[in-house]
């Protein structure tokens, strides 16, 4: 039975079996089939700028990619990131060569921001997403659609958690509940505070053995302190909240992956200010379902729902059947997902005429040697 040997990063050092860090049969099969018998297992547990801490069976080391998974990597997302199973070589010194990835089954990302036709990876793995919003300036329904549709696009299970509600009236947090679950259906909608931890039973009831969780949300909004009380440690650091704006000051600069008591794993990640969208069809498809279910019913086929005649989407917005700002925001969400589509295909087809242009020079090169 391989064991894991972890180091005192806020988790009490003792050993672990690599099913409770979320190896299972899937991430087995793929070893063998990759021929991966010569290199050790590990965990990815943090990221700074492609410097790395990965956990495997000799406990815990820094790591860096070889030059071989550089130059064969064709983007960011060939890369590891926090949450991946990788294959690694460890030397004395606490320091490991990462040699390939496993084959993720669920990837978190979004548009890389200021740069259109990027992608950034939030975090890999995950079973579940905990969409954590402040209940008072930053509660934002816009924005949750955009977590869950980042969510769906990915095949993570989300549930909406709102904090702080301990700053205002308990009639308050169930109105926001319900206009959530007006608009969003079919999403665990969860609430608490981490000052009185009323709703905290809830959330661990939530969290099973082996299954891997992050924490996605603006900053402040209390992911670092939620994580650190559901750790029972100071894993994360935390600043005080703010009397003006009622939020904690941003503090959490990488992600980091967390082993709870109860057996949960917990990643917890930077504020995000911008959720951009990138290639996420399937994850509007889901998160706009009634938009997609009323689309085949419109009268132009190539209808984009926004002003034409015979559109049956606008009808229902008219007669209140699709909430007028979900509308708004899909319309939004998909000129984003459109422009990113276009971005990258012009970008493709640059770097294929970079790539002919470079065999041509080559070719000319070699004539005249």
């Amino acid at each position: 039975m391989v064991r894991l040997a972890l180091k005192n990063d806020g988790i009490d050092s003792k050993e672990m079996e690599l099913a409770d860090l979320g190896y299972n049969d899937q991430f087995e099969k793929a070893r063998k089939e990759q021929k991966l018998d010569g290199f050790e297992l590990g965990r990815v547990v943090a990221e700074h700028k492609e410097r790395y801490v990965v956990r495997n069976d000799k406990g815990e080391f820094e790591a860096e990619i070889s030059g071989n998974l550089r130059f064969s990597a064709s983007s960011r997302e060939d890369y590891p990131a926090v949450g991946d199973w990788v294959a690694m070589t460890t030397y004395e010194a606490e320091f490991g060569i990462i040699h390939k990835v496993l084959p993720r089954f669920s990837v978190i990302k979004r548009q890389n921001v200021g740069q259109s036709s990027d992608i950034q990876l939030i975090a890999t793995n995950i079973d579940f997403a905990f969409l954590v919003q402040a209940v008072g300036r930053d509660f934002n329904l816009n924005r949750l659609e955009r977590y869950l549709t980042i969510c769906h696009n990915a095949n993570v299970q989300p549930i909406i958690i709102l904090s702080k509600i301990d700053l205002i009236q308990e009639s308050r947090v169930r109105e926001i509940t319900e206009e959530i679950q007006t608009r969003i259906h079919d999403v665990p909608v969860l609430a608490f505070s981490n000052e009185t931890y009323d709703g905290y039973q809830n959330i661990r009831a939530m969290i099973a053995n082996g299954k891997t969780y992050c924490l996605l949300g603006s900053s402040g909004v209390g992911k670092s302190t939620l994580l650190n009380n559901l750790s029972g440690k100071t894993t994360m650091k935390t600043a005080a909240i703010s009397q003006s704006t009622n939020k904690g000051r941003h503090v959490t600069s990488h992600r980091e992956l967390t082993i709870l008591d109860n057996g949960g794993i917990l990643i917890d990640n930077p504020g995000m200010r911008e959720v951009g969208i990138a290639d996420a069809v399937k994850g509007l498809e889901i998160t706009f379902d009634a938009i997609f279910q009323l689309a085949p019913k419109c009268r132009f086929k190539d209808c984009t729902h926004a002003y034409e005649a015979g559109c049956a989407v606008i009808e229902a917005v008219h007669e209140g059947e699709i909430d007028q700002a979900s509308h708004l925001n899909w319309l939004k969400m998909d000129r984003e997902r459109a422009h990113y589509e276009s971005t990258l295909a012009e970008r493709h087809k640059r770097d294929k005429e970079f790539g002919k242009m470079m065999k041509n020079y080559k070719k000319e090169m070699k004539h005249w040697q």
